[in-house]
């Protein structure tokens, strides 16, 4: 019998739908396992479209640490995240396999060590998933996550929502910490230079050569101020415009909002974004190619009835939303 003969003989099987979140009709949502928004884990479904994962590290910090405790308290405070997204209108974890992988290891003692060990587990997950939606943890392991995304598709656009530049060069003499990832991500040419950008940011500065040194490793600036001048549509605009259709990887410092929206953080700064802004600018962006996400800077120790938890495992589950958006985009 010959090759096609057999494949006739025995077909393949359909593809099976995505495993989705458990039933909270069945069990409370408030009972068992806190994965993120109630999602099976990869062990169980083997491979994924998109795996959430946790990096519970904070040496990277300058000010407050307790970001280490933050995927766990987003997990916890994800449970009440449902299946259907109207603002988006889309099932984000029908389209798609989206699983929770658990935690990426890294040592809280050694600092080059502990982002060697984030590269490593991100690479690693990427054999059995097509995108990561990371949940830290301090902003220093953007450096390890933007390497093993540039790894797959070259120098990405980065969008980076935060109250801060994270552009600095050194705090101590120490090259890589929370303040630094997206220098040290410019000058190892992780990033596209063309087209990256910041959104949310204020605040005091160092000196006005933040700006110029910020400007010159491939950001622009899209700030508190010109939202408040301008509006969210003019953002928008802004921000899909310096984009420009390439591979973006967007990265979420929660203390992007106001502390009034999200006081669980290690550096707040007045005069941040409220939720719906920063929800309403995701929503905006699902017509990108988004290629990798992740949400950081999540102290639980500074929060309050879960405002911080909540607020990060809503713009996570937009951004998986946002990704899923191009199983359902129409073929060009």
């Amino acid at each position: 019998m010959s090759p096609h003969d057999a494949s006739a003989e025995h077909p393949q099987d359909p593809p099976q739908p995505p495993v989705g979140p458990r039933d909270s009709s069945r069990t409370p949502r408030f009972a068992g396992p806190a994965s993120f928004a109630l999602l099976p884990l990869l062990e169980t479904v083997g491979t994924a479209d998109i795996a959430v994962a946790g990096v519970p590290f904070d040496s990277g910090v300058s000010y407050r640490p307790g970001a280490r405790f933050g995927p766990a308290h987003v997990r916890e405070s994800s449970r009440l995240l449902r299946p259907y997204n109207p603002a988006q209108d889309i099932s984000p974890f029908a389209v798609q396999q989206v699983a929770d992988a658990g935690d990426i290891v890294a040592n809280p003692f050694d600092l080059d060590q502990a982002m060697e060990q984030v590269y490593q587990g991100a690479k690693e997950l990427l054999t059995r998933a097509g995108r990561l939606a990371v949940i830290g943890g301090d902003h220093t392991i953007a450096y390890p996550l933007l390497r093993a995304a540039a790894e797959q598709h070259g120098p990405v656009a980065v969008l980076h929502a935060d109250a801060h530049l994270d552009t600095w060069d050194t705090y101590f003499g120490v090259p890589l910490t929370h303040g630094t990832p997206f220098r040290r991500a410019s000058e190892a040419g992780f990033i596209d230079l063309t087209a990256s950008a910041h959104l949310g940011i204020r605040g005091p500065l160092y000196g006005k050569g933040d700006l110029t040194d910020d400007a010159q490793l491939g950001f622009q600036i899209t700030s508190s101020e010109f939202i408040e001048e301008h509006g969210v549509p003019a953002a928008i605009t802004r921000l899909k415009q310096r984009l420009a259709g390439k591979p973006v990887y967007i990265s979420v410092d929660i203390d992007v909002l106001d502390p009034a929206h999200a006081p669980g953080t290690g550096t707040p700064e007045a005069g941040g974004l409220t939720s719906r802004e920063l929800l309403r600018i995701i929503r905006a962006l699902s017509d990108q190619q988004i290629v990798g996400v992740d949400v950081v800077e999540v102290a639980p120790a500074y929060d309050h009835a879960q405002l911080t938890g909540i607020a990060a495992a809503h713009v996570l589950y937009e951004l998986i939303s946002a990704m899923g958006a191009e199983q359902v985009r129409p073929a060009r």
